[in-house]
């Protein structure tokens, strides 16, 4: 049994193909897979069901693979705490980041990340929570850039900062004529949301005390903050936006802002990672990089 064989393992459990797997691990699909039959001969069981499309891990697989996450772990800790020593911040490291925070702070932090750790190789998507949490768990992703209490309880969060919540009003709603908000003025029937899987969506209908479904003039699957803006501006709707958007609404523009009144109405910027992640120092680097550029 080798390190190899465990990583083929996991990366076939993970991408539920052969195939897939052997491009993740950089290998052709025949070498994958005599190594993993090699160790399906030690040990004298069928690990992967390969019947099923996708290839799912049999039951005996399933006890192989959680003790091939620990040993794995292990393995790649030596690596870390010898980086550690020398003093070195190395390694590759895969971002995932949700569509209301990617394109308001990625451009600021990544160059500065870049030239401050050259050994560091970074690998950034843009994906919703759910899709998130999913690719935490297979570890196709290392760490993640999210709204603070979303992704669970089985992931640790690095705090960043606090994102207020603003209202964005058309100049023909009622509520234009005022300068502070309060959610109870909000017509529900009004409310432009985000589509369902983004989590800033969940947040606003929770603040709103709302999550069951109310009627409205309009309803629009976006996945973007931009354009439910741009809607806001030709109908008499309204929206909510974080504050790290603020800066990119349009100066003619900006007297549709409006502040929300009456409680800290906000989330939470964090960094999430696996519990057994091991790459401490990078994901540390990552924090401190997006502190002094972000926060300041």
């Amino acid at each position: 049994m080798t390190i190899i064989q465990l990583e083929y393992l996991l990366a076939v459990a993970n991408c539920g193909s052969f195939s897939v797997a052997a491009d993740h691990c950089f290998v052709t699909q025949p070498s994958l897979s005599m190594q993993i039959k090699a160790l399906e001969s030690e040990l004298g069981v069928m690990l992967l069901d390969r019947s099923k499309k996708p290839v799912v891990p049999t039951e005996a697989g399933e006890v192989v693979l959680a003790q091939a996450r620990e040993a794995l772990k292990e393995y790649n800790s030596i690596k870390e705490v010898v980086l550690q020593f020398k003093g070195e911040i190395a390694g590759k490291i895969r971002l995932g980041v949700i569509p209301t925070i990617a394109p308001y702070i990625l451009h600021k932090f990544i160059p500065e990340f870049v030239s401050r750790y050259p050994k560091v190789e970074l690998e950034i998507r843009e994906m919703q929570t759910e899709v998130i949490v999913r690719e935490l768990n297979s570890d196709k992703i290392d760490v993640a850039l999210v709204a603070g209490g979303t992704c669970g309880e089985e992931f640790t969060e690095y705090e960043l900062f606090d994102d207020r919540f603003y209202a964005y009003v058309s100049p023909s709603n009622p509520l234009y004529k005022k300068n502070n908000i309060q959610l109870t003025d909000i017509d529900m029937r009004e409310l432009l949301l985000l589509s369902r899987g983004n989590c800033l969506r969940d947040q606003v209908l929770e603040l709103c005390q709302s999550r069951s479904a109310f009627p409205s003039r309009y309803y629009f699957e976006s996945g973007t903050l931009d354009t439910l803006m741009r809607i806001v501006d030709c109908t008499n709707n309204i929206t909510i936006i974080p504050e790290m958007a603020l800066e990119y609404v349009p100066k003619e523009r900006a007297h549709q802002i409006k502040s929300l009144i009456k409680g800290a109405y906000s989330r939470k910027i964090a960094l999430a990672v696996r519990r057994t992640y091991v790459k401490h120092s990078i994901v540390e680097a990552l924090q401190r990089t997006i502190m002094d550029c972000v926060v300041g």
